[in-house]
């Protein structure tokens, strides 16, 4: 595929040079057991020194294929045509031993995963001395100093030590700095980074984002940044290419590609990402807007007929749509759509192409909170593990504090967000709660009624009023069962009669916005977002008051996310339930929540209406947590200052006293000797900042240390 370069993007080029990594009609195909199944669709890509290029896209739509492929790390049955030049050296054809030479001094890669890029049985220390030593002529002495540097260029405290450990002893932030590290060693060109951040806390995403900043300053390396989330790109790259079904359907210069899309799929994935920045019109999460949902799913490439891929998810197609694969084409800006000129004549956004769901409001909404009926109250909510060591003959060591003191309040028709990072009791507390047993200390009262007090019977009757769906759909759905087993499940451990639940089946799936007749399909015949769908009318199927969403959207590409966002929206408005909603992303829980809970350590530090405590936190993690979270707004972002947390949190086994967050605390570093002490010997209390915002921070004013600080 050629495209002819206007004399803006001539020039643009001129002042550049020649592109250092080039990409012309790269195509790759897989042989599957029907066939040959395309991946990769003549993607063309150019990436300068010192650029970033941002690529995004649906799971499927083939972005890491496309770096794998310019690595040369495909397996040898895929089958790969085109040319990948690196300052006109070609890669595609090269020998191993080439590519050996190029991989890991040319070229580096970050992959998403560092455990497992990571060699277990070997130091950290010793895997960058490798990378050094098999491409330079370094003593062991001087790689080691130099892996030592490394190291501590990227962040890892006490990088002298640390080199010692070994891949499992790192936390999975430092793991990732120190595959960075391993990437910078030998001063590449060229950095492709694969989802480098996807399973990252937000906190120790913008650490990792602002090493990758530090290591190309550093080595002047262009970096190629693979990425589902569109604020991570809009605040890192400065050209983006968006693919679909193997293609690259949009590319151009991140802002203006951000702020005129031209091409459908393009708008529905920016309409369809939550805001962080954005709080509901109204101010009532009841009347929130709707995400924009891409309708279907990605149809199978080996299925393609010649038509545009887009054609039967696009609400624009017209018949040269399903006959005429659109060229990729423009100037500066280059888009393949054959409705590109009226989308950009008519200025077009999200809501106008795509038919948005209509949310009813909640009734409960017109009830003053305090005048609802009280659904979930947790109080004080405190559960330690035990600590074993030995093997034959086991003692106790010590203890493991996962929730120290939490406190959750939810009313009737409300949606409480429980946020923190990994490792601060946020499961813990759904685990205790679920459970419906007497906690080791404080109280659960579920629909008024304190679950340590009741008997089995009691329990079993109220067990119904609360149901959970799982992050991973296809893990909590028997694949042995169709989905009306799967379904009438919950419905046939409380007795109800077959042919109740017979009729309730079909109900519930198209409740949920699935077709009945699909009631006989196995869960593998179902999308993620499908199988999230059922998980959904499985829990409703007792008729639930209250429903506990576990990260229930955390494994869902975006666009499929905010359908389920809005279906969940629906329901509420629709059924009358409260919502328990566990989250890391902060986005989705301003978009869905009424009320937040922040959790740091096993403790709530912050709780309020979530309006009030995104637009003026009063504790430093929440203020940390909030600027962490990228925008999916270039100018916007990048104007942004971002709290950046040194290290991990402590580990739960160490009995904290006083403020557990001190030694993580920017404000902490700023503050003098004696109120350094405070923090240290005095455990802050939930104090009130306006009529429901409670914090638990002694100097919520105070402003962090200027270092902490960037953006």
């Amino acid at each position: 595929m050629t495209t002819t370069a206007s004399p803006s993007t001539a020039a643009a080029s001129l002042k550049k040079g020649e592109p250092l990594l080039q990409v012309r009609d790269l195509n790759v195909s897989f042989q599957g057991p029907h066939g040959i199944v395309p991946a990769v669709r003549g993607v063309d890509l150019d990436l300068h020194r010192g650029e970033v290029l941002g690529i995004v896209g649906e799971s499927g739509s083939g972005k890491s294929v496309t770096s794998l492929a310019s690595m040369g790390l495909l397996p040898d049955t895929a089958i790969i045509t085109g040319s990948v030049k690196l300052d006109g050296q070609q890669l595609l054809g090269a020998s191993d031993r080439e590519m050996s030479r190029i991989r890991g001094n040319k070229v580096a890669m970050v992959f998403q995963d560092p455990l497992s890029a990571f060699t277990p049985v070997y130091r950290i220390g010793e895997q960058i001395v490798e990378a050094l030593r098999t491409h330079g002529d370094l003593s062991k002495e001087k790689a080691a100093a130099r892996a030592v540097e490394l190291l501590d260029l990227v962040g890892i405290p006490n990088p002298k030590a640390r080199a010692q450990s070994f891949p499992h002893e790192f936390s999975g932030g430092m793991r990732q700095r120190a595959m960075i590290a391993m990437a910078i060693a030998n001063d590449p060109a060229v950095i492709l980074a694969d989802e480098p951040t996807t399973a990252l806390d937000v906190t120790i995403q913008a650490q990792v984002l602002e090493v990758l900043k530090t290591a190309q300053r550093e080595t002047g390396a262009a970096l190629v940044l693979v990425s589902h989330d569109l604020g991570v790109i809009a605040g890192t790259a400065d050209r983006i290419a968006v693919m679909y079904a193997g293609r690259v359907v949009e590319t151009g210069a991140v802002d203006d590609v951000f702020e005129r899309p031209r091409m459908p799929y393009t708008l529905g994935l920016i309409g369809a990402v939550p805001r962080v920045d954005e709080p509901s019109e109204d101010g009532t999460k009841a009347q929130a807007k709707p995400l924009v949902p891409i309708p279907g799913s990605p149809s199978p490439l080996q299925e393609l007929t010649g038509g545009c891929a887009f054609a039967n998810r696009c609400p624009m197609v017209q018949d040269d749509c399903r006959t005429q694969d659109p060229a990729l084409s423009g100037d500066d800006h280059l888009v393949a759509c054959h409705r590109t000129d009226e989308i950009v004549a008519k200025n077009l956004g999200p809501a106008d192409i795509y038919p948005l769901p209509e949310i009813p409001p909640l009734a409960e909404a017109a009830v003053p909170r305090e005048q609802r009926d009280s659904v979930l109250r947790v109080t004080e909510l405190v559960k330690t593990f035990p600590q074993f060591k030995g093997t034959a003959f086991k003692r106790r060591v010590g203890s493991v504090y996962a929730v120290d003191g939490v406190d959750l309040d939810i009313r009737q028709g409300e949606t409480l967000g429980l946020v923190g990072e990994s490792g601060s009791g946020k499961s813990t507390t759904l685990f205790e709660i679920l459970n419906m047993s007497k906690p080791e200390s404080g109280s659960i009262e579920l629909l008024g009624q304190d679950t340590g007090s009741l008997g089995r019977a009691e329990l079993h009757k109220l067990r119904s009023a609360m149901q959970i769906v799982f992050q991973d759909p296809m893990a909590s759905l028997d694949p042995r069962m169709p989905i009306a087993d799967v379904i009438a499940e919950p419905m046939r451990a409380l007795k109800m009669e077959k042919e109740k639940i017979a009729e309730v089946v079909p109900d519930l799936l198209a409740k949920v916005g699935l077709n009945p007749e699909y009631a006989q399909r196995f869960p593998h015949q179902f999308s993620g977002g499908q199988r999230q769908r059922i998980g959904i009318a499985r829990a409703l199927s007792v008729s639930p008051q209250l429903l506990v969403l576990d990260e229930p959207v955390s494994a869902l590409d975006v666009s499929i996310q905010a359908g389920v966002l809005n279906l969940l929206q629906q329901l509420k408005a629709e059924l009358g339930l409260s919502y328990l909603f566990v989250s890391h992303d902060l986005s989705v829980i301003r978009h869905i929540a009424d009320r937040v809970s922040v959790m740091y350590l096993g403790r709530t530090v912050e709780s309020g209406d979530v309006d009030t405590v995104f637009d003026n936190p009063q504790h430093p993690y929440t203020k940390a947590l909030l600027s962490a979270v990228p925008v999916p707004d270039p100018k916007r972002e990048r104007a942004r200052q971002r709290i950046l947390l040194p290290g991990d949190p402590p580990s739960p086994t160490d009995k904290q006293t006083g403020c557990r967050f001190r030694g993580r605390c920017p404000v902490f570093l700023a503050l003098g000797a004696k109120e350094q002490e405070r923090c240290t010997t005095e455990t802050p209390a939930m104090t009130s900042h306006a009529a429901d915002h409670r914090a638990a921070c002694h100097f919520p004013e105070a402003k962090p240390a200027a270092e902490t600080v960037v953006g």
